[in-house]
Formats: C-alpha cells, structure tokens, sequence
C-alpha cells in the first residue's frame, strides 16, 4: 500500500471515501496480526503508513462535509458552531458593535438636549 494523498482522495466521492477507509482498517488489522505473530520487518514498517492513510481519507470526508455544510447554512441567521470562527473565547463573549454603542434612555435624552457646544477659535 502507498501512501495516499489527500489531493487524489478530494475527487472522490462519499462513498468510495468510506470504501478505501473500510479496506485500510481491515488492511490494518492483517498487519496488526502479522506484527503479534512475528511478521517480517517490512510489514510492521506498513503500519505506520495506513494509519496515517486512515487519517488522511477521514481528514478529506470531514473537509467536505464542513464545506456541505458551509453552502446549506450560506446566507441564514444562524450557523453550526462548528462552521462558526473559532477565534478566542474572550472575542467570542465580547459585546457587538451595536451593543456597545448602545446608550440608556436617561443619556440619550441628555445629549439630544444638551448638544455639545461648538466654540469658534481664533488664531
């Protein structure tokens, strides 16, 4: 088995993904039998190579279904957390625009009837 690259596996699709992930598990599981029974060093080498194939394929199925999900939420209110900016919790909780340029009622009526005064400088 080759290493598979995760530019050959996003022109496939859903299906023959889970296949080639299914036939690496099982591929792993006859190396992992081969390894306890004292199998020849070039096998026990391959383990590593299909797990990270393994994780390759489902890196790939997990891209497209984010981008699935991306243009089905495109354009609506609200969006998956998992497709939402990540960003730091801190930004996350932070207040909005809108919300921090918001004023109290008592201070809204206070600036619109005491405007701040304009005075003309000489120079």
């Amino acid at each position: 088995m080759v290493k598979v690259k995760a530019s050959e596996l996003r022109k496939k699709d859903q299906d023959q993904l889970k296949k080639q992930v299914e036939d690496l598990k099982t591929e792993l599981s006859t190396l992992k039998v081969a390894k306890v029974a004292g199998g020849a060093p070039a096998k026990l080498a391959k383990i590593k190579v299909v797990r990270k194939s393994i994780a390759t394929a489902l890196t790939v199925i997990h891209e497209k279904k984010l981008t699935q999900v991306r243009l089905d939420s495109k354009g609506k209110k609200y969006q998956p957390l998992d497709v939402r900016g990540k960003r730091t919790r801190a930004i996350r909780r932070r207040l909005t625009k809108k919300q921090e340029n918001k004023l109290v009622l008592r201070v809204l009526k206070r600036k619109q009837n005491f405007p701040q005064r304009r005075f003309a400088v000489a120079k």
